[in-house]
């Protein structure tokens, strides 16, 4: 771990690059947020990739409380996904994560953030209001809910200049 990428988290947690070992529990904490998580393979992937940074919230044992993926494209980051413990929502891990990315972004050619969240995910919608992120389209349908029901994306960009 490089001492320039490490960022304090509550909770007595920091944040740091994650590491091939903590995609077990990346897919678990991912399947705990999303109706479809992710193997663990595919977050071995993007912990391998360039231009794919994963970020982890842990403490001092590595015990992982959230994690937030981006991927960077020329001048544009996109956040992948964040999922923070069901234990540890809503105490600023989360907040504490896009804090620590926006912070690494400084260091890349990225100006403009972009996401993509549940529309009837509130607290989500907050977080990233919150943090500077505005609205700007909307895809009806994109997602699918366990119950088979579709519900709609909400496209976020939020300027890193």
């Amino acid at each position: 771990m490089s001492i320039d990428k490490l960022w304090s988290a509550p909770g007595n947690l920091h944040i740091e690059p994650a590491e091939f070992a903590d995609a077990d529990e990346m897919a678990r904490l991912h399947a705990q947020g999303f109706y479809r998580g992710w193997p663990r393979e595919d977050f071995a992937t993007y912990i391998a990739g360039k231009d794919t940074p994963v970020y982890v919230a842990c403490d001092a044992k590595r015990n992982i409380a959230g994690f937030a993926m981006i991927r960077l494209a020329a001048d544009e980051a996109e956040l992948i996904t964040i999922s923070v413990d069901t234990r540890r929502r809503s105490k600023g891990v989360g907040r504490a994560l896009l804090q620590a990315i926006f912070d690494d972004l400084r260091m890349t050619p990225a100006k403009r953030m972009f996401l993509e969240v549940a529309a009837d995910n509130p607290a989500a919608l907050r977080l990233y209001e919150n943090l500077g992120f505005e609205r700007i389209a909307e895809r009806t349908g994109y997602y699918e809910r366990a119950d088979g029901a579709p519900a709609t994306a909400i496209v976020m960009a939020r300027d890193l200049v």
